[in-house]
């Protein structure tokens, strides 16, 4: 059965940092691109980031760009979303997600496996 669990979500003041992580099971991790997307209430799923299976690539959301890193260890089979500067607008539930295409792409409809998300909330 494969799985993606998500860990690392909180509340956050504006201006502060998370980190979150997936760890995937039952995939052969290393072979699969990963992505991160969130949902705010009323809102669509929208991409933030998506790292290539190797690491190599990655790309971001204009919104987060320069202040979100995504990153990935392979020895552990985990992604990480490294979240920094948090705005309040920033504020979601964060999910994770694979893909077998391998590359880094930001289309929600290319994913076929998803993690059950985690709230960030940024707020004073």
């Amino acid at each position: 059965q494969v799985r993606l669990v998500e860990s690392g979500g909180g509340l956050v003041q504006p201006g502060g940092s998370l980190t979150l992580s997936c760890t995937a099971s039952g995939l052969t991790f290393s072979a699969y691109s990963m992505g991160w997307f969130r949902q705010a209430p009323g809102e669509e799923r929208e991409v933030v980031a998506s790292i290539s299976y190797n690491g190599g690539t990655s790309v971001y959301a204009d919104t987060v760009r320069g202040r979100f890193t995504i990153s990935r260890d392979n020895t552990k089979d985990t992604v990480f979303l490294r979240m920094n500067s948090l705005k309040p607008e920033d504020t979601a539930v964060y999910y994770c997600a694979a893909t077998s295409t391998g590359w880094a792409t930001r289309q929600p409809s290319q994913y076929n496996t998803w993690g059950q998300g985690t709230q960030v909330t940024v707020s004073s």
